[in-house]
Formats: C-alpha cells, sequence, structure tokens
C-alpha cells in the first residue's frame, strides 16, 4: 500500500536538521524519527525561495527540482532506499528545516 498523508495534526517528537542554502547545492542526511529509524513522511519548511532533492549520498539539487515558496513548506514522503535531502536556493540565500513526522 502507498504511503499517504491525509492532512491532520503533525507530531514532531526527534530533532531535525538544517540546510543552509547557497549558489551551489548542499545536503544533509534526512533526520532519523524518535525510535531511531528514518520516517515515512518530513517536512521541509524554506525561509526564502528554494528547491530541494530527495536522493541518497551525493545528491545534487537544481533550479528545475521541487520549489517550496518563501516561508512556505511541503510535506514529503520519503521512499525506501532515500536518505538524504539536498537544497539549492532561488534568488537569495536562506535555510531550510527539515523534520521527521512520527504520526504518519
Amino acid at each position: 500500500m502507498s504511503q499517504i498523508y491525509d492532512g491532520g495534526f503533525l507530531t514532531v517528537l526527534a530533532p531535525g536538521a538544517t540546510i543552509t542554502t547557497g549558489a551551489a547545492s548542499a545536503s544533509v542526511t534526512i533526520p532519523n524519527a524518535s525510535d531511531g529509524n528514518k520516517p515515512r513522511f518530513i517536512r521541509v519548511a524554506a525561509r526564502n525561495e528554494c528547491y530541494v532533492r530527495l536522493g541518497t549520498a551525493g545528491v545534487v539539487a537544481t533550479a528545475t527540482d521541487l520549489l517550496i515558496q518563501p516561508a512556505d513548506s511541503a510535506i514529503l514522503a520519503v521512499p525506501n532506499g532515500i536518505t538524504t535531502i539536498a537544497a539549492i536556493q532561488g534568488t537569495a540565500a536562506g535555510v531550510v528545516s527539515i523534520v521527521p513526522l512520527e504520526n504518519i
């Protein structure tokens, strides 16, 4: 069965991670949920316009990837085998926050 997020409250119990965006792609390992395992879903929020891509070690984000608008967020499913998220700035540098979601 596919992973589906159908809205509702979010629970965040484990520390997240951040990426400082710039003109070059930067990446970070997707943070584990409180049980020590990779989460099924993550919430990605951006201070400034940025583009993100999920992948494995060495993943590189480009300006054609998923756009996260300034002060907005997206909930992303984390497919099996995916370990890393990369981000690159849009028009200005900023910070991207990635947190594991517990209750979905």
